[in-house]
């Protein structure tokens, strides 16, 4: 069973999604928290599945008919990494370093499945990239390597936009590259670690795309990046508490330049399809 933020009477409310459908979780538990976030808590989360296992299934809806929108919007903190795949350092004319190259971004660029990708009118070449997100789901500080898949919630996935041509003008102008609002989309679902290692054995095995207007144009799996998911738990929770709901975007397989019109996607297999649409800036 998975999490999920779905819109209801013009408002988000967490909702499940399962092989019965998707069902609000105010309808299936309404004296828990009416906040995706709040849901990350291992103890309430099984209170969650609980009810919906209990649930009949006039409760749920087919996933066509709901509207999906971002888990949620206010993460203490969204980490991005830069370069982790070897391939697409080699496309930008770069070597992959030897710690990770991260970086913050703001909650003010989330968006959710469907919301409009924004090239800022300060950019003429923005490029979006598909990402395996990693969901903090404890309070994380100083964790071994070893450790570090303990305090994961799960994963999702992630379309994450970079004005290419101010970064190029500046390596230090990677924040100012990555801020822009709707430069940060994920969803629809988050999905439990439980489900993840049932299903892949290990995070190495999940295989991310980046598909615009219908094209594959970069696959990659995360075996093959420089820093792997535990790793990057590891480093950045040493630097700095990790808290639930924060994320870790690993880093793409490729980037790939868009235009306005351009219908993108990241697509991983077995974990989630998540889609947009690119508008330019009037």
């Amino acid at each position: 069973m998975r999490l999920a933020s779905i819109v209801r009477e013009g408002r988000p409310v967490p909702a499940v999604v399962g092989d019965r459908g998707v069902a609000a979780v105010e309808d299936l538990a309404p004296q828990l928290p009416a906040d995706a976030m709040a849901l990350l808590d291992e103890k309430t989360w099984s209170e969650v599945t609980a009810s919906a296992e209990r649930a009949s299934s006039e409760v749920f809806a087919p996933a066509d008919n709901v509207v999906f929108t971002a888990p949620y919007r206010r993460p203490h903190k969204i980490w991005g990494i830069g370069l982790n795949y070897r391939d697409h350092a080699a496309d930008l004319s770069e070597t992959a370093p030897d710690q990770p190259a991260s970086f913050i971004k703001g909650d003010h660029t989330i968006v959710g499945p469907d919301e409009p990708i924004v090239i800022p009118r300060q950019s003429e070449r923005t490029t979006v990239e598909a990402e395996l997100g990693i969901v903090i789901g404890r309070y994380c500080r100083n964790v071994s390597e070893a450790d570090a898949l303990d305090y994961v919630w799960g994963v999702t996935t992630i379309l994450d936009q970079t004005a290419e041509d101010i970064l190029r003008q500046n390596p230090r102008f990677l924040t100012r590259a990555k801020n822009f609002p709707t430069f940060f989309c994920f969803g629809p679902e988050l999905v439990p670690m439980a489900e993840v290692l049932e299903r892949f054995g290990a995070l190495e095995d999940i295989e991310v795309s980046t598909v615009v207007n219908g094209d594959q144009h970069r696959t990659n799996t995360v075996a093959n990046m420089t820093h792997r998911p535990a790793s990057l738990i590891s480093f950045h929770s040493q630097m700095m508490p990790l808290y639930p709901g924060d994320i870790i975007s690993t880093g793409t397989p490729g980037a790939i330049v868009v235009a306005d019109g351009d219908l993108v996607e990241a697509v991983i297999p077995g974990i989630g399809h998540l889609k947009s649409t690119v508008r330019a800036e009037s």
